[in-house]
């Protein structure tokens, strides 16, 4: 029997399993360009994503693994996923909602990460439709589950667009009041997965404003300005620039991992421009839009290549970056935050979209 690889070199058939009495798969997406994503329904995760470099080269700009085996027991579990119920940190597991105190895993030192020990990044995503360009994903995450409320319903699409750009549209409704903050967990390298490092690559974020954090990367609050911090990226520059700097937010984190406070000239909720980042090495050049309000900048701090991922590859600290759209950490418990609460007669809908150029 021939065996079937994706444009990026991944063997199909690594990710047919039975996970959880339900099976996975990989998709791929291809536009007329010969771009190409893979996509495999377990924790909705983006495996591969190929672009044209400044040279015509297909290029693989997100890291990942080889097979459903290694996604299962990776050290990196948030690899392309989607994150939920709620991305990021909730302080001490704990939130009130409408009187009740709910209390979640707490399993990111003393808080609550990306959804708990089995959140959207570990279930198996129902197929609901797939074509040649998109795919729509569903999840059912039952009342109660990892502690949150309510029977809540979540559908992810993603396209690839004829113009190189993956648009991930989320919505959700729920049929008891709870919490709901969803991203993408993408670890992106735009010189392709395997460079050792993303420092080189140029970065601009569209936020004045970012979120300080204590040493467990929970907000204090207040938003500070950017403007004569290592946090500035209003302007264009290398995102290893100034990461090392004597500064206590890089100090806590081994580097960035912070949301910024996107500029957003009207709604919150608008769907504007989140920033760009460009490999100097391949001329990939990455537009981030987003109807979110804040988006968490990631540099790979704790990556530590022990393992062998995609290609014989291994990804060691700062090999990639993130740049997860979203709400505010721990926005339940901080009343200022845009609100993360959905309601049955509510809809939840969200869009970011990664655009490729050279």
């Amino acid at each position: 029997m021939n065996k079937m690889y994706s444009k990026s070199g991944l063997l199909v058939e690594a990710f047919e399993k039975n996970v959880d009495g339900k099976q996975t798969g990989l998709y791929t997406l291809t536009n007329k360009s010969g771009s190409e994503v893979t996509v495999t329904n377990y924790g909705a995760k983006v495996v591969s994503l190929m672009v044209p470099d400044n040279k015509g080269t297909f290029t693989d700009v997100v890291l990942g693994h080889s097979s459903i085996e290694e996604y299962l027991t990776s050290e990196e579990p948030y690899f392309g996923a989607v994150c939920g119920r709620t991305a990021n940190r909730i302080a001490d597991g704990r939130f009130t909602l409408e009187g009740i105190e709910y209390k979640l895993a707490v399993n990111n030192g003393p808080n609550s990460l990306h959804g708990g020990i089995k959140g959207f990044n570990a279930v198996v995503w129902e197929v609901k439709k797939v074509n040649a360009n998109s795919i729509e994903l569903f999840y059912l995450s039952s009342d109660g589950e990892e502690g949150f409320p309510g029977n809540l319903s979540v559908t992810v699409t993603y396209t690839l667009t004829e113009d190189n750009a993956l648009e991930i549209c989320y919505r959700a409704t729920t049929d008891k009041t709870t919490i709901l903050n969803l991203t993408n967990h993408s670890y992106f390298n735009l010189s392709g997965e395997g460079d050792p490092y993303v420092g080189d690559h140029l970065l601009m974020i569209n936020a004045d404003n970012y979120l300080p954090t204590d040493s467990t990367a929970i907000p204090y609050g207040d938003a500070a300005s950017v403007k004569g911090t290592p946090m500035d990226f209003t302007e264009q520059c290398a995102i290893g620039e100034r990461i090392n700097d004597d500064f206590q937010q890089l100090l806590f984190g081994k580097g960035y991992d912070h949301t910024y406070i996107l500029n957003k000239p009207d709604a919150v909720d608008d769907y504007t421009f989140a920033g760009i980042c460009e490999s100097p090495k391949t001329g990939i050049r990455m537009e981030i839009y987003t109807t979110e309000p804040g988006m968490q900048l990631y540099t790979g701090n704790w990556m530590t290549g022990n393992f062998t991922a995609k290609n014989g590859h291994r990804y060691p600290e700062r090999s990639a970056v993130c740049f997860e759209t979203q709400h505010y950490p721990d926005s339940i418990n901080k009343p200022d935050y845009p609100p993360v609460i959905l309601r049955p007669e509510e809809l939840f809908e969200s869009k970011t979209t990664y655009k490729f150029s050279v």
